[in-house]
């Protein structure tokens, strides 16, 4: 199966698969943040980007899946806000260079061997200056899936983040938080209880 099929099978239901609440990383670091221009790739059935459009600021995110996006545009309206969903695939997503306040990456995991290409893609759309938000699963979730298969995750070892490797991606960031930490997670149905994870909070040079 493709990812597309995966995403669009995982989202079929009508339950949100990760819920309706945001990331709690994210809405912590964006607690204190001016509300300005975000992008969120890999945004799935848009419970982050609806959470920031409902604090002000523009939101654009992108997904593959279709079904993602048709429960998250739903999302915002019942939530009476708007927001700006492409279905891509990060490959083939384009948006002006510079152009953005903020990217968050909120569980955004690409395959290995183009990890740090689309990594440095995303950053040239965001302006000098903006912030990267990022939780992930490290390496070290392959155990804790094991463990609890319902604590999330790509399967694939090589989707995983290494701390790192993420540094050396986003090489041109003033790294302000960066740290691998066992979390509980408590998101829908697929990101359940304890995990490994990587967080990141930077500003573009």
């Amino acid at each position: 199966m493709n990812q597309q099929n995966f995403w669009n099978q995982r989202y079929a239901d009508e339950y949100y698969a990760y819920g309706t609440l945001p990331n709690d990383y994210l809405k912590e670091k964006s607690a204190d943040l001016r509300a300005g221009k975000i992008l969120l790739p890999a945004e799935g059935e848009g419970r982050n980007a609806v959470f920031m459009a409902k604090l002000g600021w523009e939101v654009e995110a992108f997904d593959q899946s279709t079904a993602g996006k048709n429960k998250a545009l739903l999302l915002a309206e019942h939530n009476d806000v708007k927001i700006s969903y492409t279905i891509s695939d990060v490959e083939n997503i384009r948006y002006p260079e510079n152009s953005f306040d903020a990217l968050a990456l909120i569980f955004a995991h690409f395959p290995g061997e183009d990890r740090r290409i689309e990594h440095r893609k995303l950053s040239r759309f965001l302006k000098s200056g903006g912030l990267l938000i990022i939780e992930g699963f490290s390496k070290k979730q392959a155990t804790f899936q094991q463990l609890n298969p319902k604590s999330g995750g790509p399967r694939d070892v090589g989707m995983l983040y290494d701390l790192e490797e993420l540094k050396e991606d986003f090489s041109d960031f003033e790294f302000i938080e960066a740290a691998e930490q066992v979390v509980t997670l408590a998101e829908g149905e697929f990101h359940q209880g304890e995990a490994s994870v990587i967080r990141i909070f930077a500003v573009k040079k």
